[in-house]
């Protein structure tokens, strides 16, 4: 064991197995929903194509608006309810204008008790770390889920979502919305085509600034307590995770900065450029995860810049494949000749009214095969053949790319009526995410981690292995009992 894993060791029990006596005293609320679902999980159904899905959502401000905006256009739902920890708040009040008939709730619990037999389905648009709970009790409950990317933040939590899916028999569909528009049915076209193959190497790149680029990166503890805003429930928002006194820097999009509630760029992104190449060429998950650059590397927040590398053994006839990760405004990876222009994808979503800033090189990815290289962007971006004059040679070869028959949110919503298949159901979607899992471990530990991918353990480091697991705060336990 490595002096870095002896003080990450200590400074996380520090942090995160100690609760105060105000957690302790404060009290768990558990609905009667809760307990009968740890017994006796209720049937899933499909609704019937001549009628609406009755959506209720839990995360309604920011991107969790963004969702329900998407889903309202479709046409095919009823937004039957709205949750949120912060109701009534300044980001939340748009949604709740535009839907007065929904009824509001505060605790997705209480939601579910009150019209758990009203509500088909469910959009989940909440931090990272918060996505586990609310999934997990919805799918006992017999509702299909929308979450949003990345699926659950540690790797047995995306476990156990891959399971109840299984067990509970409900439509699931993770948010990486690129995988229902062309670049999905692109690169599977070229894949069964046999122009995407041997792919030895993919370089990700994501170098747009983030929320915490320019933080003091030398601190010594979380920041300080604040006054708790009137409208939010701060001990409901923090949910599973282990007491911290609030602060602004956590909440509204802020949590993202943070090992103990968000997924930084790798886990915000990841799923939007590296989607298509982990399902069609079943990279599965790596045997090694090693950390190559981790500018400004603490204890608490990201780096100011990642390299990562993941390295996937041979599959079938399909040769070994590298990936490596970067991130950082001034991590620049290096582009083949004949690259040409980085551009944004127009489709990028924005989240409250704001666009991604253009960058050195735009998010995107470089994909390496023994006869061919591919430049592809990313979300819905096509990949295209470079250079250029390569991309010419071949074009007569390539092979008609069908059209989508849906978007991400209808694809969802036509799967619950059981006309479609959900194209990012958990079972594709939760060994991506797990892949950025061990990802951010690497990052957290900033190490090398040796993964077994059969008996999934990390084999070269005992602590790193028991960060695979969840440790619930007191009178969360039971939705990590459900599977």
């Amino acid at each position: 064991m490595d002096s870095s894993e002896k003080l990450s060791r200590r400074d996380f029990f520090k942090r995160t197995t100690s609760l105060t006596a105000a957690t302790a005293l404060s009290g768990i609320w558990i609905t009667s929903s809760t307990f009968k679902s740890c017994s006796t999980a209720k049937k899933a159904k499909y609704v019937s194509p001549n009628e609406k899905v009755n959506l209720a959502c839990i995360g309604i401000g920011n991107r969790g608006g963004e969702i329900i905006r998407e889903f309202a256009k479709t046409g095919n739902c009823n937004i039957v309810a709205l949750c949120d920890v912060d109701m009534g708040a300044p980001h939340t009040l748009p949604v709740m204008g535009m839907f007065p008939k929904a009824k509001q709730f505060q605790d997705f619990r209480k939601m579910f008790d009150a019209m758990g037999d009203q509500i088909d389905a469910v959009t989940v648009g909440v931090p990272d770390f918060a996505h586990f709970p609310i999934t997990m009790l919805a799918m006992s409950l017999g509702k299909h889920v929308y979450v949003e990317k990345p699926l659950a933040r540690t790797f047995f939590e995306n476990e156990m979502l891959m399971k109840a899916e299984k067990k509970f028999g409900v439509v699931t569909q993770m948010g990486n919305q690129g995988h229902s528009e062309a670049n999905y049915f692109q690169f599977k076209a070229w894949k069964d085509a046999g122009i995407i193959k041997d792919v030895t190497a993919i370089t990700a790149h994501m170098n747009s600034a983030r929320r915490w680029h320019g933080w003091d990166t030398n601190i010594k503890s979380f920041p300080p307590g604040q006054p708790i805003p009137s409208t939010l429930d701060w001990d409901l928002w923090l949910m599973e995770a282990q007491k911290h006194d609030y602060n602004k820097d956590y909440v509204n999009g802020q949590w993202r900065c943070w090992y103990d509630f968000g997924m930084g760029a790798l886990g915000d992104w990841g799923a939007h450029i590296l989607d298509t190449a982990h399902q069609f060429l079943d990279l599965g998950l790596p045997y090694e995860i090693s950390m190559q650059k981790a500018t400004g590397h603490n204890d608490f927040f990201y780096p100011q810049s990642s390299t990562i590398l993941f390295r996937f053994p041979k599959r079938g006839n399909m040769p070994p494949v590298d990936i490596t990760w970067y991130d950082g405004v001034d991590n620049i990876p290096a582009v083949p000749e004949g690259y040409g222009v980085s551009e944004i994808d127009p489709n990028i979503p924005t989240v409250a009214g704001g666009k991604i800033q253009p960058a050195k090189l735009n998010p995107g990815k470089i994909i390496y095969s023994k006869e061919l290289t591919f430049k592809g962007g990313s979300h819905g971006s096509t990949l295209s053949i470079i250079p250029a004059e390569k991309a010419k040679e071949m074009a007569n070869q390539l092979p008609e790319v069908p059209k989508s028959t849906s978007n991400h949110f209808m694809n969802f919503l036509r799967s619950c009526q059981g006309i479609e298949q959900p194209r990012s159901p958990f079972s594709v979607s939760g060994p991506l995410s797990q892949v950025f899992s061990l990802g951010v471990m690497a990052q957290h530990l900033n190490t090398t981690i040796k993964f077994d991918r059969d008996s999934k353990r990390i084999t070269n480091n005992n602590f790193a292995n028991e960060l695979l697991r969840t440790t619930p705060r007191e009178g969360w336990e039971q939705y990590y009992k459900m599977v």
